[in-house]
């Protein structure tokens, strides 16, 4: 099954194969062909040009796209989509005045959704994230990550594990799977942080190892929830089970995290609202991925990631949702490009980057996603008719996209 895209405006993100993230000033360039075409054979792009080279060229399926833009699906490489209900009510309380951890303190946030996790069976949690999921690849994502963390006890983070496996085997696009199980101290372990790690450690991840359940562990290490030793423990633990360290980190505080993430070769570290010269410094040492989630400062009224701050230095950054229940229940990836442009200062060919080729990195899939390359994956967006890229975080209210491609099929 071949199909033939021609006359597009512009093709955006063409990449040759060896290029698997860019930083600092390389992100500011975004490479393009102008009138030109798209062949996909089944479920890989084949070939591309201008279309003066399209040369009568046949397809199974011919679909013009005069006057739109065609890009590499989304790549979101932070998300918590497996959640039972909403927390609808911590919004009306945040709006009241109460703060994220004021909420936390008297029982609300992540052990809230804990809760409700517990008691919702794994059919149920499935049709619920199922949907979710349909909705964010309506919006242009063709890749993602999904963490577990809002089960709190063995059985309820594998429930969410499998839940994710689920959604991997039954879904076309590309699905990787994160433990987050120290995502916070649960009720019965309040006094006795040291036995939940320990229980982590010892009991879970051996587990879902066993099960081959994630390729990645996580942990929010943050003041109040995992501190520096916890953290460390936790990731070495996750190693050497074949996990790869990704962390949660510099949400609301910086306090060295960055440097035990570096010291660990975690693939990403997410959050970064928070972040001292010093953490930048760390960062130039190694590979790993700073992530920014700028719709959770919105939602949150947070600050934002200094974005440029990390360009300018010379370093890659990836753009993802963080869509989960209490701080972001949003995943669209059309919001966080805008939201990157408008409250992070980034420029449309850096956003776009961020949010293609970096979050495919951050996810350790940049061979196969994240740009237009012979060879990779098929995942492709066609908007509407628009003047330009630029436009797309621009307009930032409307919805642009008209078609999206993932593994070749039209969803």
């Amino acid at each position: 099954m071949t199909t033939l895209i021609t006359n597009i405006q512009e093709l955006i993100q063409v990449r040759e194969s060896n290029i698997l993230k860019v930083s600092g000033q390389d992100m500011k360039r975004l490479p393009t062909i102008k009138n030109a075409y798209l062949l996909i054979d089944d479920d890989t792009i084949v070939g591309y040009g201008p279309m003066d080279d399209c040369n009568n060229m046949e397809a199974d399926t011919v679909i013009n796209a005069s006057g739109k833009l065609v890009l590499p699906t989304w790549c979101d490489s932070h998300t918590h989509i497996v959640y039972a209900g909403n927390r609808e009510q911590e919004f009306v309380d945040r709006i009241n005045g109460l703060s994220y951890e004021d909420i936390a303190n008297r029982g609300g946030g992540i052990l809230n959704s804990a809760e409700k996790l517990q008691l919702t069976s794994e059919d149920d949690l499935y049709i619920q994230s199922a949907n979710r999921l349909k909705q964010v690849m309506k919006l242009g994502t063709g890749a993602i990550e999904i963490k577990s963390g809002y089960g709190l006890t063995v059985e309820a983070e594998l429930k969410m594990l499998r839940v994710i496996k689920r959604l991997k085997q039954n879904f076309p696009l590309k699905v990787k799977a994160t433990l987050l199980a120290a995502h916070a101290v649960p009720k019965e372990y309040k006094d006795n942080k040291e036995g939940f790690v320990d229980l982590v450690i010892n009991e879970l991840i051996p587990k879902v190892a066993k099960e081959q359940l994630a390729k990645y562990i996580d942990v929010f290490c943050e003041k109040g929830y995992f501190d520096l030793n916890d953290t460390e423990r936790i990731l070495k633990a996750g190693k050497l089970h074949g996990l790869v360290p990704k962390i949660h980190v510099n949400q609301f505080n910086a306090f060295g995290g960055i440097e035990v993430a570096v010291n660990n070769q975690a693939l990403s570290v997410d959050h970064l609202e928070e972040l001292t010269l010093n953490d930048i410094e760390v960062l130039k040492t190694g590979e790993t991925m700073p992530v920014a989630l700028p719709s959770c400062s919105y939602f949150l009224s947070i600050p934002y990631t200094p974005g440029r701050k990390l360009i300018e230095a010379g370093l890659p950054l990836a753009l993802a949702t963080d869509y989960n229940p209490g701080s972001t229940p949003s995943g669209n990836m059309n919001f966080v490009v805008s939201t990157a442009c408008i409250k992070m200062k980034l420029t449309p060919e850096e956003a776009i980057n961020a949010a293609t080729i970096n979050g495919a990195y951050a996810m350790g899939i940049s061979n196969m996603y994240g740009s237009i390359t012979r060879g990779k994956k098929a995942n492709i967006i066609i908007t509407k008719p628009v003047p330009s890229y630029a436009y797309l975080p621009y307009a930032f209210g409307n919805n642009h996209i008209e078609t999206v491609i993932i593994n070749g099929q039209i969803v």
